[in-house]
């Protein structure tokens, strides 16, 4: 992407937010998010929530105003229409190579010296097994925020595998529930504390989700 198309990446994002709401309501869904803490226009932040549908990409463009990036696998470039806004959106990952991991750090970084966050769903992936109510987090996400001394924001998506998982003939119209959570600070931490704020942010989304079915 050149430096005049980067550029215009705020005017593209609010295009996206304006298609993401008009799918989602197109679908019949509607939304209520509920923010603890609202993010700063004017700051870079990691923004985290739980992975289960495909409507979570759709779902976090609506919640969070503050321009940013997806870091997400490069398989769903290819669905039609979504990918167009997915692959504009995005920092593309091939899981499988090591090569392509690294540079994801590399170009995530770029971005947020423009000023722009980022966003990744730290679990991967979606769990195969649908049981599961919150898999295991990986430590990208944490390492990167704690390199840049950003916030890391916690979102909590309540709904959005049993209204649209990715198992065939599966859900159906109605509320997705949001929840912003307090932001956890990186300020003053090292590498050494990546573990320790992954399991930290993977609790709070699990607490609030385990406490939902209760």
């Amino acid at each position: 992407m050149s430096i005049l198309k980067e550029s215009w990446y705020p005017f593209f994002f609010k295009l996206a937010r304006f298609w993401a709401r008009f799918i989602l309501i197109g679908m019949g869904f509607r939304y209520k998010i509920v923010r603890e803490e609202t993010p700063d226009p004017k700051k870079s932040y990691m923004f985290i929530a739980n992975h289960t549908s495909m409507t979570d990409i759709m779902l976090m463009l609506v919640s969070v105003k503050n321009p940013y990036v997806f870091v997400g696998k490069q398989e769903l470039a290819k669905i039609p229409l979504f990918g167009f806004f997915y692959k504009r959106t995005c920092i593309l990952v091939d899981r499988s190579s090591e090569k392509s991991r690294k540079a994801v750090f590399l170009r995530a970084q770029r971005r947020l010296k423009q000023g722009l966050s980022i966003c990744i769903f730290p679990e991967g992936g979606v769990p195969d097994d649908e049981s599961v109510i919150l898999d295991t987090f990986k430590d990208g996400a944490f390492r990167l925020a704690i390199n840049h001394q950003i916030p890391i924001v916690p979102l909590t998506f309540y709904d959005n595998k049993k209204r649209f998982s990715f198992s065939f003939f599966s859900g159906g119209p109605g509320k997705m529930r949001v929840k912003i959570h307090r932001f956890l600070s990186t300020e003053g931490l090292t590498t050494q504390a990546t573990k320790l704020l992954n399991n930290q942010a993977r609790s709070i989304i699990l607490n609030a989700l385990e406490n939902d079915l209760k």
